[in-house]
């Protein structure tokens, strides 16, 4: 999917300053309740190669979790639905090559897969497809812990600090 409206909008007025943007990642488990995990569905990003998990820009007024299985669905052509909130962070600013510059406040999602089979939905990635937990293609630190942070058996989220 392309640059979002509202981004393009704020760029207009604000050229290549920082902007701050709120962002889901939604760690989507084929079985949740199985013991342990069974697998996760990744996508490959166009713009780096890396394979992480589907993440995505909420959008004004947008539930965060309805944003999270919004982006499941536009990427990777698969239904889901968030069980809990995982982790919250802040990732580090972010240059793009034109030279824009944003750093988003990132709420990852434990979600349960409800249907589909992976398919690229869009520009954004080239592939996707279930990994095993314990065979994970070579991914950031920063998207390992995103990933056991929803894998992880407890109620609560993760704070980085």
């Amino acid at each position: 999917m392309p640059t979002p409206d509202f981004i393009l909008d704020l760029r207009a007025k604000i050229g290549h300053a920082p902007l701050w943007l709120s962002g889901v990642t939604a760690v989507v488990l084929r079985d949740p309740d199985a013991a342990p995990h069974t697998d996760v569905l990744l996508v490959r990003r166009s713009d780096t190669g890396a394979w992480t998990p589907v993440t995505g820009i909420i959008d004004p007024g947008e539930e965060p979790a309805v944003a999270a299985a919004r982006e499941v669905t536009e990427e990777a052509g698969c239904t889901a639905v968030a069980m809990r909130l995982a982790a919250v962070g802040v990732t580090d600013p972010i240059t793009y090559p034109n030279g824009d510059v944003s750093q988003y406040l990132d709420l990852t999602f434990r979600m349960r897969w409800t249907g589909g089979e992976p398919a690229v939905g869009d520009d954004e990635n080239t592939d996707c497809g279930w990994f095993a937990l314990d065979d994970l293609p070579p991914m950031s630190d920063e998207m390992q812990r995103r990933i056991a942070a929803a894998v992880a058996d407890r109620p609560d989220a993760v704070f980085r600090t």
